[in-house]
């Protein structure tokens, strides 16, 4: 009875990381991390154009044509809204509050 247990339980730890690493990896190639985009010319790309274009005082328009995978697309979407935001976040913050 004893051999059952541990086999069922060794079993159990196995399967359960299993489940644990494979949850964690798709989590992982969802949200890319600062490394990977960093690596990403259309993230990069994204993050230059939405910069210039918050600093310009443009409303946001994200021009994904530019790149013709649907990947390299959410990437350059991403890219720019984080610096189009970026800029907005720092201006608001250097303005003085009331």
């Amino acid at each position: 009875m004893d051999k059952l247990f541990t086999l069922t339980l060794a079993i159990v730890v196995c399967l359960g990381t299993t489940a644990l690493l494979g949850t964690s990896r798709a989590v992982q190639e969802k949200s890319p991390t600062n490394s990977q985009m960093a690596a990403d010319g259309a993230f990069r790309d994204g993050l230059y154009q939405g910069r210039l274009a918050a600093e310009a005082g443009r409303p946001v328009h994200v021009q994904v044509g530019r790149w013709s995978t649907e990947r390299d697309r959410t990437s350059f979407a991403m890219g720019y809204r984080r610096g189009y935001n970026d800029v907005l976040a720092s201006t608001a913050a250097a303005t003085p509050q009331e």
